[in-house]
């Protein structure tokens, strides 16, 4: 499937997808997640895929005035409808592809990827780029808040665009991280969740420029 056919199925998902789940029960999820990353409060956060804006939402009521979110999709209708219930001028919305981000070196403290890895069609490139926009000493989460068998269920039995979006196992999520020059700090892949944490050391290795 082509990156366009991606985009038309999440835009054609995009006005039912809050409908699929308690917003009250994911709020929780996703704050009690939060505060185990331990996102602070003056951070500038990029949320990477952002579909409809649930993260985004829950970083904004973690952080402070001073605190930002960075929230990027590649799907317009899933930002139309992010940015319908959103109204926050510590939030910026940008139309993008992971791949290339339309954000400066080293200008965000955290990088979330939730809900969001299996769907790059080239992990590594992607990787790259987040590492180029992360502050050193900063993190990048790949999250899910469910188990790796439950998304590859979902992904499989879905339509033809996402059948193929399969999310591999912690451990060879985070040879990609490594490679791209972070140093993982937490791999979890278990029956209730899957996190790969990593941070940007002070210097990147010759191979992680190299793909940068």
């Amino acid at each position: 499937m082509t990156p366009e056919n991606k985009v038309e199925f999440f835009d054609g998902i995009a006005s039912q997808w809050d409908g699929w789940e308690d917003a009250q029960a994911l709020g929780c999820k996703l704050a009690l997640g939060l505060e185990e990353l331990g996102v602070a409060p003056d951070e500038t956060v990029l949320d990477v895929g952002c579909g409809t804006g649930n993260l985004t939402k829950a970083l904004l009521l973690r952080l402070s005035p001073a605190g930002r979110v960075v929230a990027v999709d590649f799907s317009p209708g899933m930002l139309q409808v992010a940015r319908g219930k959103i109204h926050d001028e510590r939030t910026s919305w940008h139309l993008a592809d992971a791949r290339q981000l339309p954000l400066g070196d080293t200008s965000c403290d955290r990088v979330i990827c939730c809900s969001v890895w299996p769907h790059f069609d080239d992990p590594r490139e992607a990787s790259a780029e987040l590492v180029r926009v992360l502050k050193v000493g900063g993190k990048l989460h790949v999250w899910h808040l469910m188990s790796r068998d439950a998304v590859n269920a979902v992904h499989t039995s879905g339509v033809q665009a996402i059948h193929r979006d399969i999310l591999e196992p912690a451990q060879a999520t985070a040879r990609v991280l490594e490679a791209a020059g972070l140093q993982v700090i937490t791999v979890i892949d278990d029956d209730e969740r899957y996190l790969v944490s990593a941070s940007k050391p002070v210097r990147l290795g010759s191979h992680a420029r190299a793909l940068a």
